[in-house]
């Protein structure tokens, strides 16, 4: 909540909840006029929800993004207009600071009724190498609290190792690991997973059986990814083949790849992936999206 005073805070409040609360007729209309996206179930999960998901980390970092800098009413608003279209898949992370904004949005949304994945930025913590110290297991149970609290939710339904860069992963995390196994045994955490920005790490969490959910980044042209297109689409064929969900990111290549059109049919037809996420920073690229996603159904997931 830095940068918001109290009366700043509540006046933008008070500004998204008269935008969910007072939507005009026009703009219900207006939603059927755009497919919602399908529901999925998660591959050895059972979290359902929409295929498409709203990312909230555009140029993300030190716990603010693109889209937190929009403000409480205008982030809120655009998380609406998503729900309101049929999205109910918010990817979140510590490292965006956009748990307080999902938060006011779960004040009119149903909390039942959406899909939040966020992730542990453990660089704050200190060093991992070799391996992190013991107590980073207590930091972790405390940073899995503070996102409940943040969230104001009892549960979050993935938890994800945020950009993991190196293979050595599995053995340097150990501590991380632990805890959010024991929050999964818990029921404060329904699935575990990672995102990775290293094709050797990506290689790894293929096979790992800690591994419930894999975020990876995938698009036609290979722009912002972890390896050459093939090589990355041979990893994600493993992945499934080890019964593990996945979900791309970077799918318009982090707005470098403007043919949006092959970017949606590519991961649409890849299939290989459960679900994508896609960081849209108005209510007109959310119903883009949609609209392409409608153009180009979803191919049947490899066995």
């Amino acid at each position: 909540m830095s940068g918001l005073d109290r009366r700043g805070f509540l006046a933008a409040t008070a500004g998204a909840a008269a935008y969910m609360t007072s939507r005009p007729s026009t703009a219900r209309a207006a939603a059927s006029e755009v497919a919602a996206p399908p529901e999925v179930q998660l591959a050895g999960t059972d979290i359902k929800m929409s295929r498409v998901g709203l990312g909230t980390g555009m140029t993300g970092g030190n716990r603010q993004s693109d889209h937190t800098r929009m403000g409480f009413e205008k982030l809120v608003g655009l998380i609406r207009h998503g729900y309101d279209r049929g999205v109910t898949f918010w990817d979140l992370a510590d490292l965006y600071g956009s748990h307080l904004y999902c938060r006011e949005a779960l004040r009119s949304i149903p909390r039942e009724k959406v899909a939040i994945m966020t992730k542990v930025w453990w660089r704050y913590d200190g060093p991992v190498e070799p391996v992190a110290p013991p107590y980073t297991k207590k930091i972790a149970h405390t940073t899995i609290e503070r996102f409940r609290h943040e969230l104001n939710t009892d549960y979050i339904d993935m938890v994800l190792l945020h950009c993991l860069t190196t293979p050595l992963w599995t053995k340097q995390l150990q501590p991380y690991m632990d805890a959010l196994s024991e929050a999964k045994d818990k029921g404060h955490i329904k699935s575990v997973g990672v995102s990775c920005h290293n094709f050797q790490a990506m290689e790894v969490a293929a096979e790992c059986p800690w591994v419930d959910i894999l975020l990876a980044r995938i698009n036609p042209r290979g722009a912002k990814m972890d390896g050459p297109v093939d090589d990355v689409v041979r990893v994600l064929r493993k992945t499934k083949e080890n019964g593990k969900a996945v979900i791309g990111m970077k799918i318009y290549g982090e707005g470098t790849l403007t043919d949006k059109d092959e970017c949606i049919r590519f991961a649409q037809e890849l299939g290989m992936l459960d679900a994508i996420t896609v960081g849209a920073m108005n209510a007109q690229q959310i119903d883009e999206t949609l609209t392409l996603m409608a153009k180009y159904p979803a191919a049947p997931m490899i066995a």
